[in-house]
């Protein structure tokens, strides 16, 4: 139980840091960097992420689109790709592909 929470708290870190750099970007605009895509995850409230484009080949990844297509189909009313999934394992997800 601790190695998984040190690697969430990892993982979290590592986002953090990326994600300074994206807020940076999101502060004068709302334009999405190139070779990056916007995603919103969460279950109820969702949470905007900024990912390379390159985790959509990653069969981890295209299994959580996969759920998002059952659930939300191709409407996606908040103008991105919506993921129903807890914050924490797309993060932990997102650090895994980070690493490879």
């Amino acid at each position: 139980m601790a190695i998984r929470l040190l690697g969430i708290m990892h993982a979290k870190h590592i986002l953090q840091r990326s994600n300074s750099f994206r807020k940076q970007v999101a502060s004068t605009s709302m334009e999405v960097p190139k070779g990056y895509i916007a995603v919103y995850v969460g279950e109820s409230e969702k949470r905007r992420f900024v990912i390379p484009i390159s985790f959509l080949n990653q069969p981890s990844f295209q299994e959580l689109l996969s759920k998002a297509e059952e659930e939300f189909g191709f409407d996606h009313p908040m103008g991105g790709l919506t993921i129903p999934c807890n914050e924490d394992i797309f993060i932990n997800l997102t650090s895994s592909l980070h690493e490879l």
